[in-house]
């Protein structure tokens, strides 16, 4: 499950900064910023996506290294340690008991521009340089890329069949990044369907370990499929699932929302609930923040103690033997 949100969330950065459209193609030269990407999953400690970071961070979630992750705990994970990733800037935003908050999410998102910024506390030089790029007006709020999952439980031992069309949907929606889920004891990251089946990554294959090389660049063969995708029928999936999508933009975002509207939430047994405001009895919402370390990679998740500063979430999922 960890490879898959690794799987997940590097699909969205391709998308952040090489667009949704882009395709690898083998031995052909890449964009720098591929090769950037690609670093942030090497696995070496100080990577920022590396492996032993999401594993060392989800102690905070109560998972001890080497211990079960579902798609919750990942998505937790995910959202933590983005909080360190200045480059990619992304917003990740995880539902809570099946509802998508819109408030909260614009409030995440709309970021004031370097122009109207207190000085010493300016965004990352990667958004203002793509939102100035863009004509953004002075004092306007900009667009902090979003990375949106919604963790799901959809049945009880198994997936109800009255989700099955609904999930489906989700996976035409532009913005779609698949979905984290499986069967008992495999973890998958689902990318699409045909029919009654779903298409997914299976990253259950050990591979040769991989480093930056003298120029600086990754030998990427193997972060790519070197067999088909496979397919399972999705009466198989296991009930606790997490979708995954991105909105690059705040058009994005307000087009997604309406197609939940359209697609989701016509269904009488809906999938997952899409609010405008912020739920009078939940506690208040405050956007995530970097903690007050001073180390710029994750060093700081050697130390229970500074994990101790992240609120633990409940995880819901239940495991089948």
């Amino acid at each position: 499950m960890l490879r898959c949100g690794q799987m997940m969330l590097a699909q969205a950065l391709i998308c952040r900064h090489l667009g949704r459209d882009w395709n690898w193609e083998k031995q052909k030269e890449q964009p720098k910023e591929y090769q950037r990407i690609l670093q942030c999953f090497l696995d070496r400690k100080d990577c920022c996506y590396s492996i032993h970071q999401m594993a060392q961070m989800g102690v905070g979630e109560g998972k001890s290294i080497g211990e079960w992750f579902g798609p919750n705990t990942v998505a937790q994970v995910l959202k933590k340690l983005a909080l360190f990733d200045e480059w990619n800037s992304l917003a990740v935003y995880v539902s809570m008991d099946n509802t998508v908050v819109i408030e909260d999410i614009k409030k995440m998102c709309c970021v004031l521009p370097l122009s109207s910024a207190t000085v010493g506390e300016s965004p990352p030089d990667t958004l203002n340089a793509s939102n100035q790029s863009k004509g953004t007006p002075a004092g306007r709020p900009a667009w902090k890329p979003l990375l949106l999952i919604v963790p799901l439980r959809l049945g009880i031992n198994q997936i109800n069949p009255v989700y099955v069309d609904a999930f489906k949907e989700c996976f035409k929606m532009p913005q779609s990044l698949g979905a984290l889920g499986g069967k008992p004891n495999n973890a998958y990251y689902f990318i699409g369907f045909l029919g009654d089946e779903l298409i997914f990554l299976d990253p259950h294959t050990t591979q040769t370990f991989v480093d930056t090389e003298e120029n600086g660049t990754v030998d990427d063969q193997t972060f790519h499929c070197l067999q088909s995708p496979q397919r399972m029928s999705i009466l198989n999936l296991d009930p606790s699932v997490a979708l995954g999508f991105f909105c690059k933009e705040e058009k994005d975002f307000d087009s997604w929302c309406s197609l939940v509207q359209k697609e989701i939430l016509k269904e009488n047994l809906r999938m997952f609930e899409l609010v405008q405001k912020h739920p009078s009895h939940w506690p208040p919402f405050v956007p995530p923040a970097k903690p007050e370390v001073t180390t710029t990679g994750a060093e700081f998740i050697d130390s229970t103690e500074q994990l101790e500063e992240f609120d633990l979430e409940e995880d819901f999922e239940i495991l089948s033997v």
